[in-house]
């Protein structure tokens, strides 16, 4: 019998560890070392929305920020989304971060969070958030390719990382990339792997909630055409 799709993504969580070769200054942050409760919800997000053996289309991050994903453990989702969306409270952490913000106005807009996760499945390929010290003691996110030499280290378990979502069943004749500069890198992945048919490139919900707030709604409706929902369809 087959393994329901949390199963599968629990499992991959469950042994995300990353033992590689970083430049100075920067350092990985797994979130399900550094809090047990984070273990807790991850799981319990899981098997709400994707307890069955659908297959999913795939949208494709950076890498978890430390106030998202890198508490929670899902994907563009901080703690108060979590509690006041899927109804999933998180009392060890309380998190606010501006792309979970856009992402969970998408997603309502979309049909809401039951309708988006049955469809779709999140994550990065880097799973793991990443800091950078930018003065003694103060730590900021980072993206996987922020220095050559941090991706030049990260980029075998990137590939790995890739290849094991792909392994857990999801749809890779298209797929979305979430940032311009990110779709980049995916691409040069994508070229030496061939994991991925069409690669559809929409602008990052950071980007969007930071420098485009005002067009928010077009940037929404961006996403839902691109997922083939058309306005009326709303």
């Amino acid at each position: 019998m087959e393994r329901c799709f949390a199963d599968k993504i629990i499992e991959f969580n469950k042994g995300l560890c990353y033992t590689g070769r970083l430049p100075d200054g920067f350092q990985v942050m797994n979130p399900y070392l550094d809090n047990p409760e984070t273990m807790v919800v991850m799981q319990q997000f899981y098997r709400k929305y994707y307890g069955d053996t659908q297959r999913r289309e795939f949208i494709i991050g950076i890498n978890p920020s430390r106030h998202g994903a890198g508490v929670t453990g899902v994907p563009f989702t901080d703690t108060k989304r979590l509690s006041s969306v899927c109804d999933i409270p998180m009392v060890s952490a309380h998190t606010h971060e501006v792309s979970s913000v856009f992402m969970y106005d998408m997603i309502k807009a979309y049909g809401g969070a039951d309708d988006f996760y049955n469809r779709f499945y999140i994550n990065s390929p880097f799973p793991l958030a990443i800091v950078r010290e930018v003065k003694p003691g103060t730590w900021v996110n980072a993206n996987y390719y922020d220095a050559p030499q941090l991706f030049k280290d990260v980029k075998r378990f990137m590939l790995s990382s890739l290849k094991q979502h792909v392994s857990m069943g999801l749809k890779v004749s298209k797929v979305f990339v979430l940032g311009k500069k990110n779709a980049k890198y995916i691409q040069i992945l994508n070229n030496e792997a061939s994991l991925f048919g069409e690669i559809v490139v929409l602008e990052h919900p950071r980007y969007i909630q930071q420098y485009k707030s005002k067009e928010k709604d077009h940037y929404i409706m961006k996403y839902l055409n691109a997922f083939g929902i058309e306005e009326e369809e709303k």
